[in-house]
């Protein structure tokens, strides 16, 4: 029994997370867990767990007698997590390349080759999900726990931010030229290029956003309730 309750909480959470980075729920919007259950076929208990585990990953906000909605990041959250994904990714990079090994920079030039076709193709959020796994592979390549433990904590919110990003007008293109950058100083076995390219990448991407951000259009806050969740894709 304890099986089950587990697999379905981790069923809910997969279907919403993917929603959610995915953007098939919307920022802002709020999650009502009665509809939630009845698309995904579940009773209510496992959405519940599966909205606590995104709230603590912080994709999702609880606000008191409202509700959950999904993060709609603001200027605050934005310039926050890149100011620290700066340090942070800096820090792997030059650690990344000191520890460097031939699968490290295999695997960064086929993330690289990947994401240039999906770019290509238009697939942004395919080139999301290469773009958080070029990241990754560097916080794991530096070899320090703790410096991978602190990115896993904003794993979900990167991943919601560079699909965010990637929508801004030219952004594109200058984060592949970036990731290029990187590359080039992992594959010159150059740590501190490499710790400089990733800092200012991380740093254009986070002002990029958050110029996009300002001359947008508002949009619902959290605080104000939102119309339910458009129902989620089946299959």
């Amino acid at each position: 029994m304890t099986l089950k309750r587990t697999t379905l909480n981790r069923e809910a959470y997969r279907a919403l997370r993917q929603a959610i980075l995915e953007r098939k729920i919307a920022p802002g919007q709020k999650l009502v867990v009665r509809v939630l259950a009845e698309e995904l076929g579940l009773s209510p208990t496992p959405v519940k767990e599966a909205l606590s585990a995104l709230e603590r990953e912080g994709l999702v906000v609880a606000v008191p007698h409202r509700g959950y909605f999904v993060l709609e990041p603001s200027l605050e959250d934005v310039r926050e997590i890149y100011d620290l994904r700066e340090v942070l990714e800096g820090l792997a990079a030059r650690l990344a390349v000191e520890k460097q090994s031939k699968a490290l920079l295999r695997r960064l030039e086929r993330l690289f080759h990947k994401q240039t076709q999906a770019a290509e193709a238009g697939a942004l959020e395919t080139y999301a999900d290469l773009d958080l796994a070029f990241h990754r592979t560097l916080w794991e390549a530096a070899g320090s726990k703790r410096l991978l433990a602190t990115a896993e904590t904003m794993v979900g919110q990167i991943r919601l931010l560079i699909s965010s990003s990637a929508t801004v007008p030219g952004r594109l293109p200058q984060s592949r030229a970036e990731h290029q950058a990187i590359l080039e100083a992992v594959r010159s076995k150059d740590p501190e290029a490499a710790e400089a390219a990733m800092r200012a990448h991380v740093r254009n991407a986070g002002q990029a956003l958050a110029a996009f951000l300002e001359v947008s259009s508002p949009r619902v806050p959290p605080q104000t309730p939102a119309p339910p969740a458009a129902p989620l894709p089946t299959g």
